[in-house]
């Protein structure tokens, strides 16, 4: 998808469209997407917020929309679904698709990919990109080839010529500190990297070695796989002021068990292990984890577990970011039955309850008494700054 994030703002309020548009609010965070129109005064996802607003004043910063853009996700999902056999996605806004066997049904690869960008575009007015090749690397490389609206094709015949000219940076899992190593030896082009075998590379740089001379030879064995499982859920936060304040962190978990609850619950599967992240104010972080006798996907069990790796910490300096995990996954059907608990019960019924009002009416519909507090102290903060600018304090 073309600046997934953004354009779906866009979509949604046409005032935005043409405005440079960047998802993430907060001075101490950092833009986790920006518009087009953004990115022509330079800015880029993970920038600091702060530097984002010197590049461009004027342009609007939002919160962002995760629930949405998970519905908006799924909906582009199932049109790859049901034009594409087999479909791995791959992100909340890639996938990849084997189209072998659809060329009597659809004609040659560029028909089926214009008629999924068309589909696309009428059934939620975003536009996206697709590259055609012979294999995963370099289709995703095709489809950043030519955004936003792009259709590029690289036939097998065209891949040694296509790949001589490209960039080193340009394959994926090559990274800035892996070119910069391959610079120290003198290896800057695809060429420079063919100019030695196989076995200098896997001698010299073990399987990171082999895996670039095979991509330098446009080699990816790499099958379309359906289905993929998320390994774990997360959330996290970066907070307004730096602090030691260990009643406000807690509501913050809160808030995050809830997220990750119901995400758990909507994937049919529950966590055995609960982790801790703390960034605190120099930037330094630790994580803490915490293995449960039996997996969860119960919020109140989740934010016990954290509140306690939370409770077992001395916070040396104040915190400026926490979040939780959950993982070591284990499907819902799979949990063996154990001794009845009215109060887990309980807890179960409450969940699923709150699921279907939230899914019915929206993320914030109902809320429980203490993240409502939560909710009332951001809102009062909010008006508070707002009145000091209007005062011109």
């Amino acid at each position: 998808m073309d600046a997934f994030f953004t354009s779906v703002e866009q979509a949604d309020d046409p005032r935005l469209q043409g405005q440079p548009v960047v998802i993430g609010q907060s001075l101490r965070g950092v833009a986790s997407a920006a518009s087009y129109e953004a990115r022509k005064y330079g800015i880029r996802s993970a920038m600091p917020i702060v530097q984002a607003k010197k590049l461009c004043p004027h342009a609007v910063f939002l919160p962002g929309r995760m629930s949405r853009y998970r519905e908006i996700s799924g909906k582009i999902m199932n049109i790859m679904r049901a034009l594409c056999p087999v479909v791995e996605q791959a992100s909340v806004d890639e996938a990849y698709a084997d189209i072998s066997g659809t060329l009597r049904i659809f004609g040659p690869p560029e028909n089926l990919a214009r008629r999924l960008k068309a589909e696309i575009l009428s059934d939620t007015n975003l536009t996206c990109s697709v590259g055609i090749a012979p294999n995963k690397f370099l289709a995703k490389i095709a489809s950043d080839w030519d955004k936003p609206g792009g259709l590029t094709s690289i036939r097998p015949a065209d891949v040694p010529t296509f790949l001589h000219e490209l960039p080193l940076g340009k394959i994926p899992g090559v990274g800035k500190h892996f070119q910069e190593e391959l610079r120290r030896i003198g290896v800057t082009t695809v060429p420079h990297v063919l100019a030695r075998p196989r076995a200098y590379w896997s001698e010299t740089m073990g399987k990171r070695g082999a895996f670039l001379h095979d991509r330098a030879c446009g080699i990816d064995d790499s099958p379309v796989v359906p289905g993929h499982d998320p390994k774990s859920c997360s959330a996290e936060n970066t907070l307004e002021r730096d602090t030691l304040d260990r009643t406000l962190l807690e509501r913050w978990l809160l808030i995050q068990a809830e997220r990750i609850g119901r995400e758990l619950r909507g994937l049919g599967k529950k966590g055995l292990t609960v982790t801790l992240k703390i960034k605190f104010k120099d930037f330094s972080s630790i994580t803490r984890s915490r293995t449960l006798t039996r997996p969860t996907d119960i919020t109140t069990e989740i934010l016990e577990a954290a509140r306690k790796l939370l409770a077992a910490e001395k916070l040396p300096q104040p915190v400026r970011l926490i979040g939780i995990g959950v993982s070591n996954f284990r499907f819902v059907q799979a949990e063996l039955p154990l001794m009845p608990d009215a109060n887990r019960k309980r807890s179960q019924k409450l969940d699923q309850a709150m699921d279907r009002i939230r899914d019915k009416f929206g993320s914030t519909s109902i809320l429980r008494a203490e993240a409502a507090v939560r909710e009332t102290e951001a809102i009062e903060d909010l008006l508070s700054q707002k009145n000091r600018t209007l005062n011109g304090q």
